[in-house]
């Protein structure tokens, strides 16, 4: 059986007030539910930023591989420079949970949690319930929520082979 690895560490210093109000500002500004998933953002963005550190000195194709997988997620980079200037901010800001947001599917980030959680939102029509999904560039246009329609069809279905069973 293979090791579960954590996918963040907690901070160093556990009662920093300045680290812990920024923390609750961005966690208030992206609806977040812990302090957690902030650790875990920062965590992906210095992965990222030590892929690029690797690649200084590497040839221009293999930055530029790293760079086009960037864009493909969303993020504006065209040099080593750029990924490191990369910062929670962009991360958060790619989550289904705030493009929901921003797109006006939902009134409020928390609400576009809510709806994520309970599967309503589609992307791709398929249903996704992980606020925390990365959104690439080409599935942003394709995120929707999901009709009643669809809610009442799966219902008969249900029923209808919940009944099958009992006969």
């Amino acid at each position: 059986m293979k090791r579960k690895h954590k996918k963040y560490s907690r901070p160093k210093k556990p009662f920093d007030s300045v680290r812990m109000e920024e923390e609750g500002k961005l966690k208030k500004e992206f609806g977040l539910k812990n302090k957690k998933e902030i650790w875990k953002a920062d965590a992906q963005v210095k992965s990222m930023r030590t892929k690029a550190k690797k690649l200084i000195k590497s040839s221009p194709e293999e930055q530029k591989i790293l760079f086009t997988r960037l864009k493909k997620r969303g993020y504006e980079v065209n040099s080593i420079s750029d990924v490191l200037a990369l910062n929670i901010r962009n991360h958060l800001g790619r989550r289904l949970q705030t493009i929901v947001a921003q797109k006006k599917i939902s009134s409020t980030v928390k609400g576009a949690r809510q709806l994520i959680t309970h599967k309503k939102i589609l992307v791709d029509n398929k249903a996704v319930d992980s606020p925390s999904y990365l959104v690439s560039v080409e599935m942003e246009g394709k995120i929707s929520l999901k009709s009643k329609k669809e809610d009442l069809k799966k219902e008969k279905i249900l029923e209808t082979e919940i009944g099958a069973q009992n006969d």
